[in-house]
């Protein structure tokens, strides 16, 4: 298929490089130059990477991102052509998601949300997990694409839904991830050994995804940014917006943002997600390690 692909940090770049290997014509644009994928043409605008495609895949940092490559000077809308799909692997606001399909549809272009979650691993081995929203005959049309850069689909209703159900989970793996970072630092300054809670976790219920991959990188002291801070705080801020417009309250979350907000402060903004553990020790005087570290 003929793709133009938008974005190409540390998920797009894998994700892209993925689509040339599977044998599509791929031209990429990158908001900061110097980005190339082997094997795929060069745009110095959207408007340009999209004329001709069957495709345009987006993966870029938040809705005015999004709003920007499709709307904005030398935009994607003006390369629009009645069959194109635009899919979107941002993760963005469900509201805004419906709003942009709303103003493509015009022009006889469907839109896809297909944000998806297996960090810069899964990006780079194909095996993402793709949470998607759009008709059934769109999804798949996309199929040869999404098998390109994943290992599993999972179609949650119509345009939208896939945005609502990957700030679902978002906000699972934050409050997931604050609750063990919270015990390990109460363990370390009560003087439990790390190691041996993360194997005693390990064969309990407690055990989660969200321990088992992040738990070796902490015990290596290791936050190099699979899934940045900065991201996550603006997925958590999504979800709390999402939250306010549904109705819906959401106080454990709310606490959570406070944590990234003052992390962030903290400089650690770029480092991984996982680095709210840093303040949590700082607060308790402790610092959480396992041997090898």
């Amino acid at each position: 298929m003929r793709v133009a692909f938008m974005g190409l940090g540390i998920m797009g770049h894998a994700m892209a490089t993925n689509l040339v290997k599977a044998g599509h014509e791929v031209t990429v644009w990158n908001r900061t130059p110097g980005k190339l994928v082997e094997g795929a043409g060069l745009a110095p605008t959207p408007a340009a990477a999209a004329q001709g495609a069957e495709v345009v895949w987006m993966c870029v940092s938040d809705t005015d991102a999004v709003e920007s490559v499709m709307f904005g000077a030398d935009g994607v809308q003006a390369s629009l052509t009645e069959g194109m799909i635009i899919a979107d692997s941002s993760t963005i606001s469900p509201s805004a998601t419906v709003k942009f399909a709303e103003r493509v549809s015009a022009k006889g272009v469907t839109w896809v949300d297909a944000p998806m979650t297996g960090s810069k691993i899964g990006a780079r081995d194909g095996t993402l997990v793709f949470i998607v929203g759009g008709s059934e005959d769109q999804v798949d049309r996309l199929k040869p694409l999404f098998a390109a850069m994943g290992k599993k689909i999972f179609r949650m209703g119509d345009t939208g839904k896939g945005q609502a159900t990957k700030l679902a989970m978002n906000l699972q793996i934050a409050m997931i991830f604050e609750g063990f970072a919270e015990a390990l630092t109460l363990a370390t300054k009560l003087g439990v050994d790390t190691q041996q809670l993360l194997s005693l976790i390990d064969a309990t219920m407690v055990r989660s995804g969200v321990v088992d991959y992040k738990g070796p990188f902490i015990l290596q002291r290791d936050f190099t940014p699979n899934f940045p801070l900065r991201l996550m705080h603006k997925d958590i801020k999504l979800t709390l917006e999402a939250a306010k417009e549904a109705r819906v309250k959401l106080p454990a979350l709310e606490t959570v943002e406070e944590v990234y907000e003052m992390a962030s402060e903290e400089g650690n903004r770029d480092l991984d997600y996982a680095a709210t553990l840093m303040l949590l020790e700082k607060w308790a005087g402790v610092q959480v390690k396992g041997k090898a570290a």
